[in-house]
C-alpha cells in the first residue's frame, strides 16, 4: 500500500436498511461511494484517572482522514455483531489484547448528504498501556472532559464522532445514561 491509497477500501460489510436490517453486501469503499447504509461502533475509552482517549486519524483513513476522534471503533463486518466489533476495533485500534468487553449504551442513526450508518456507542476502561495502531492513529492522548470539551470548536473531529459523543452528554444530562 503507498501513502496515497485509502485503507479498507475492499472490506466486505453488511448493507442494512432504515430498521438496521441487513439487506445486502458489499465492499466498503463502494458502499461510501453509493451512499448505502451500514454499520459501525464507537468506544469511548478512559484511562485508570477517567480520561478520555483522543486521537488523529492517519491521512490514510477512507472517511475523515486526518480528523481528531473521541472515540475508537469503525465498521461493523459482514455478519459481525455490533459487540464484536466494538471490542475487536478497540483492542486494535489501542493496540491492547484482553481489554473487557465495551458497555454498550446506545444505538442511533447518523445520517448526512454523503454519509448514512447506524452507529452502536460504547464506553470501555483501558488500564493496559496502549501502543495505537500506526496504519489508524498517528497522534493520541488522554485529556480530561474539560480539556476535550475546550476542543470541541478549535479541532477537525470526525462528524459522526461528534454527533455520536453530543448524543452521548445530551443522554447523560437528560439522565438516560
Amino acid at each position: 500500500m503507498t501513502d496515497q491509497q485509502p485503507l479498507n477500501a475492499d472490506e466486505i460489510l453488511d448493507v442494512v436498511d432504515e430498521n438496521d436490517q441487513v439487506v445486502g453486501q458489499a465492499p466498503r469503499g463502494a458502499a461510501y461511494a453509493r451512499r448505502m447504509r451500514t454499520r459501525c461502533s464507537f468506544i469511548l475509552v478512559r484511562d485508570a484517572e477517567d480520561r478520555i482517549f483522543v486521537h488523529r486519524r492517519t491521512p490514510q483513513k477512507l472517511v475523515f482522514p486526518a480528523h481528531y476522534d473521541m472515540f475508537v471503533g469503525g465498521v461493523v463486518g459482514a455478519g459481525e455483531s455490533y459487540d464484536e466489533a466494538a471490542l475487536r476495533e478497540a483492542e486494535e485500534e489501542l493496540g491492547v489484547q484482553g481489554l473487557d468487553r465495551p458497555e454498550p449504551l446506545f444505538k442511533f442513526l447518523y445520517e448526512t448528504a454523503e454519509h448514512t450508518w447506524w452507529s452502536a456507542v460504547y464506553q470501555v476502561r483501558c488500564t493496559l498501556p496502549v501502543a495505537p495502531q500506526e496504519s489508524e492513529i498517528d497522534w493520541y492522548a488522554f485529556l480530561t472532559e474539560e480539556e476535550l470539551s475546550r476542543q470541541l470548536d478549535v479541532r477537525p473531529w470526525t462528524p459522526d464522532g461528534l454527533a455520536a459523543y453530543r448524543e452521548l452528554l445530551a443522554r447523560r444530562e437528560a439522565g438516560d445514561l
